[in-house]
């Protein structure tokens, strides 16, 4: 338990310090940290309960995504300053470096799998972004009126 807290307190400081390095306002810098820090979180619950790092980074990303769509619009802040801090925590940076590590060790093996990995969750967590987009087009023109076409007298 203790754990968890510690993971969510460095997400909620690292995603913080990268809105910073990002110019993110101010008053945006907490709200950057809840972003990073509830996208991790689902991250840990889901590989604690024996999910892949695959599919967790992929509904962490949507977390991440769903809550900045959710902010831009209460703050009237680019949902980029959010996304972009808060899928920090998700990246897979350590991963990538084991791999070239690997890769100067003349390691092949170990290496293109560590790659692979790191690639596959790269392209979990771009996909988590699109996927919490796409929804929230669709929600949002299900809610417009239909548009209502006047003819023109000529």
């Amino acid at each position: 338990m203790y754990m968890i807290i510690e993971q969510l307190i460095t997400s909620f400081i690292s995603t913080a310090a990268f809105g910073i390095i990002f110019n993110a306002q101010k008053d945006s810098l907490i709200k950057c940290g809840i972003v990073g820090m509830s996208g991790w979180f689902i991250y840990v619950v889901m590989t604690n309960f024996g999910v892949d790092a695959v599919p967790a980074s992929l509904a962490g990303s949507f977390i991440v995504a769903l809550i900045s769509q959710t902010f831009a619009r209460m703050y009237k802040t680019p949902i980029i300053i959010f996304n972009v801090a808060g899928i920090i925590p998700l990246v897979p940076g350590g991963l990538a470096y084991d791999a070239m590590r690997n890769f100067v060790e003349n390691d092949y093996n170990l290496a293109i799998s560590l790659a692979a990995k790191a690639g596959l969750i790269s392209g979990a967590i771009a996909l988590g972004l699109v996927f919490s987009e796409v929804i929230n087009q669709l929600i949002r023109k299900s809610k417009l009126p239909p548009k209502v076409y006047k003819r023109s007298r000529l």
